[in-house]
């Protein structure tokens, strides 16, 4: 899985929401280092941890994934 495009597509819905790191942080009980790892694609958050960011974002967890191989 490319983690690159996972983060970056979670980095466009935050900013589309017009939420901060640390906004977006604080709503699904991460630090605002972990959401960081996320985006920059150093780490892949758990099924919980992206189910609660999806929720967050308001977005379908699928669309988390656009165009990814």
């Amino acid at each position: 899985m490319n983690k690159r495009a996972l983060g970056l597509n979670i980095k466009a819905e935050r900013n589309r929401k017009d939420l901060s790191q640390a906004e977006l942080a604080e709503l699904v009980n991460l630090s605002t280092n972990s959401i960081t790892a996320i985006e920059t694609g150093r780490q892949i958050p758990n099924a919980i941890n992206l189910y609660m960011i999806a929720k967050v974002l308001k977005v379908d967890i699928n669309d988390l994934f656009k165009g990814i191989d």
